[in-house]
């Protein structure tokens, strides 16, 4: 479904008793310091975008969350600011603005997804 000024929101949860809830997911593969997981592994003007438009969403009155989906075993998990420095900036003002992240550990194999534990964001 098109949100905000281009965007495709990932879920779109909608329930008549409570405001909408805009899902954006992100795939984290990027471990540099062992249980450390980071986002993202590249500049991701995209990525920005979409947490500028989750910001939009909450001001409009719904929810948004950011979920980040990692694909390995973490006990922790940070952005990247040394990779991109304006997703780093862009999550802040993100957060500041009432969007909600949640980073998940998760094992992934042919027959689905399955989220083992929530791990704390470091920033």
């Amino acid at each position: 479904m098109k949100y905000g000024r281009n965007s495709r929101v990932d879920i779109l949860l909608s329930n008549e008793n409570r405001p909408d809830c805009y899902v954006e997911i992100k795939n984290v593969h990027m471990m540099r310091k062992p249980g450390l997981a980071e986002f993202p592994d590249s500049v991701t003007a995209r990525g920005a975008k979409h947490l500028a438009e989750m910001g939009d969403m909450v001001a409009a009155g719904h929810r948004a969350v950011m979920v980040y989906l990692i694909q390995m075993q973490a006990d922790r998990f940070t952005l990247a600011g040394d990779i991109d420095r304006n997703y780093a900036a862009a999550f802040k003002l993100a957060r500041e603005r009432g969007v909600e992240a949640i980073a998940a550990c998760c094992r992934v194999d042919p027959e689905g997804i399955e989220i083992k534990q929530i791990v704390p964001i470091e920033i």
